[in-house]
């Protein structure tokens, strides 16, 4: 499938888009997320979060690793990764993601080269700061390109 392109011009935009994505995940998807520093990441981790309706404040889990937000509702559970510490594989192969795989969704920053592996069920969000839409110097730009990309087989 194609990859669409998304521009959220908001932190409130891309908690909203996040939110849509997760109501388009099951459980053993793998949500591998991307992008520069500071591009939006845990912010669309947060959207996420709120769409799959799990318990726990998100926040970016750069030092414990990885954290588990429990569904409030009867849904996937969350696994949240962050892999921008990890050494490669097997260090990823140590966090033992694959015992919850099958019963979460799981959302790894920092993962493209990774994550993918784990699922087959990978959905690719790219994130980057649109340059395009800055305003000309005067005020850093909120908006964010967002480029998503749902498994070959399967439709939004």
């Amino acid at each position: 499938m194609s990859p669409d392109l998304v521009v959220v011009l908001d932190v409130d935009a891309m908690r909203t888009f996040a939110a849509d994505v997760a109501k388009g995940c099951r459980a053993g998807d793998v949500v591998v997320l991307s992008g520069p520093l500071g591009a939006g990441k845990t912010t669309f981790t947060q959207g996420f979060a709120s769409g799959l309706q799990v318990s726990g404040v998100v926040t970016s889990p750069t030092f414990v690793i990885a954290r588990v937000h429990r569904s409030t509702v009867g849904g996937p559970d969350l696994v949240h990764v962050d892999a921008y510490r990890l050494d490669g594989l097997a260090e990823l192969d140590d966090l033992d993601l694959d015992a919850s795989l099958a019963d979460s969704v799981t959302v790894v920053e920092w993962g493209e080269g990774l994550a993918e592996r784990l699922s087959s069920e990978v959905v690719h969000v790219r994130i980057d700061r649109d340059s395009d839409n800055a305003d000309s110097g005067h005020a850093v730009s909120e908006s964010r390109r967002v480029t998503l990309t749902w498994p070959a087989h399967r439709s939004r």
